[in-house]
């Protein structure tokens, strides 16, 4: 027996037997218009563009994160080598001296009650990281 091949612009589903042209999102007919995808390369620029912008704001304000957490790092580590005798109390003030012989120490003595260099003054957090002032 052999199978009867349908014209090209007949829309016929073998799986189903059945004509399925009214179920499809686009015309099949041979005199239908010209499909043809919009143009949306200008939309893309502009988005592309915007999207940029934003990776680059995003890119910066992490940039910017780092060098705030770099100096926070500094700062313990130089308060952390420095000299002291005394337990830290969380949320007081302290100030960072260098000595004569270059070395640092830290003491409650306030900056114009002492002859020493200072450093900087410094408040210990509740998360044992120095906070400069």
């Amino acid at each position: 027996m052999k199978k009867e091949k349908k014209p090209d612009y007949v829309v016929f589903d073998e799986k189903t037997q059945s004509y399925n042209s009214k179920l499809l999102p686009y015309s099949s007919g041979v005199s239908a218009p010209k499909i043809t995808p919009p143009d949306v390369t200008s939309w893309k620029n502009t988005n592309i563009v915007s999207a940029n912008n934003q990776f680059k704001a995003k890119y910066e304000a992490i940039q910017e994160e780092y060098k705030l957490m770099m100096e926070e790092f500094e700062y313990n580590t130089l308060v952390y080598n420095a000299k002291f005798n005394f337990e830290p109390i969380v949320g007081k003030i302290y100030h960072l001296y260098k000595a004569k012989d270059n070395s640092t120490f830290l003491s409650l003595i306030l900056p114009n009650e002492c002859n020493f260099n200072h450093l900087g003054t410094f408040k210990l957090g509740p998360d044992k990281t120095w906070e400069k002032l």
